[in-house]
């Protein structure tokens, strides 16, 4: 018994002290933005058109992911959602459930840099971002999602739909504070055709490719278009708008997409793929000539393809000369 008591003496007094601590830490990016206002940063931004759906204590993965989603135009409400992502041994959605579920509803889900800058002007550019906060104790965490709306730096406050509350306002610096401790997840799901404002390149492409493999091909289009039109340089995204434009049944456009990635970088994939369109399309000659370029990349470079462009090889080896 009196161990027990020590026990939970010891865990009051953590907790005591924990609070004690969040009163007056300031995290150092909210440091950083009271120090230097980012250029460019609006003085405030509210996304009032953002829809309220007030979340139940298990549920506010699903319904935060429904706000940002009928934001962009998704006809889906959270207790769908909530079949689809929530899981019930968890007791709750995990992060990747909730990038998954943005690709299911035709939005490409995309996890944000950790940054609160980022956060801020991901709002400004008119988008809601969906956050993951601790509101508990690093000892006894309770994880709660919410969906950012708006900020004020003159306030130094950010804008919530959280809880059973439309329009929660939370200091950065306690917001900064229960974020840290889940870990600075944050996420947006945006129509295809739109990038995040900060989205770096590597982490878009993972979007893109995992988009890719759920969505309707004319909507991984528009994303590898987007891609591309940012980085023009990426040869995955290249790669990715051919073959989504050859699902979608453009071989016109899948040709145009693999001729100009062949083009502009020599890749085994692109000869490879244009050689197989070409021979599809009836052109045998021009599909020679991007064969052999693409047995020269194996040969050369890139063998790591081989299989596939000896694949290719035999199908139109196999073809009667003309």
């Amino acid at each position: 018994m009196r161990g027990a008591l020590a026990t939970a003496l010891a865990v009051a007094l953590l907790a005591v002290l924990t609070l004690g601590g969040c009163a007056s830490w300031t995290g150092p990016q909210t440091a950083a933005l009271r120090a230097q206002p980012p250029p460019g940063l609006a003085p405030q931004v509210e996304l009032r058109t953002v829809p309220f759906i007030a979340q139940t204590p298990l549920h506010c993965g699903p319904a935060s992911l429904a706000m940002v989603l009928q934001h962009i135009g998704r006809d889906v409400g959270a207790d769908a959602l909530a079949e689809a992502v929530f899981l019930p041994a968890r007791g709750g959605t995990l992060q990747a459930e909730m990038l998954a579920g943005a690709r299911r509803h035709d939005a490409l889900g995309l996890r944000l840099a950790p940054s609160l800058e980022t956060l801020l002007r991901e709002v400004q550019a008119g988008r809601p971002v969906v956050v993951l906060q601790n509101l508990g104790l690093s000892l006894a965490p309770r994880w709660h999602y919410a969906v950012v709306v708006g900020f004020d730096v003159a306030r130094e406050e950010i804008v919530l739909r959280s809880g059973l509350v439309e329009r929660e306002t939370m200091s950065w610096r306690t917001f900064e504070h229960t974020w840290a401790r889940a870990g600075h997840w944050a996420m947006v799901a945006l129509p295809p055709g739109q990038l995040a404002a900060g989205g770096d390149e590597r982490s878009t492409l993972e979007a893109a490719l995992a988009f890719e493999r759920v969505a309707p091909a004319t909507s991984a289009v528009r994303v590898y278009q987007s891609v591309l039109a940012r980085w023009p340089d990426n040869l995955v995204a290249a790669i990715g708008l051919g073959n989504s434009r050859a699902a979608a049944g453009d071989r016109a456009g899948a040709i145009s997409a693999f001729a100009a990635a062949a083009a502009r970088h020599d890749s085994a994939v692109a000869w490879n793929n244009l050689a197989m369109l070409r021979w599809q399309q009836g052109d045998r000659a021009e599909a020679r000539v991007a064969l052999a370029r693409a047995l020269r990349r194996v040969a050369q470079a890139e063998p790591a393809f081989a299989d596939a462009v000896q694949a290719t090889r035999r199908t139109i080896e196999a073809a009667p000369t003309r």
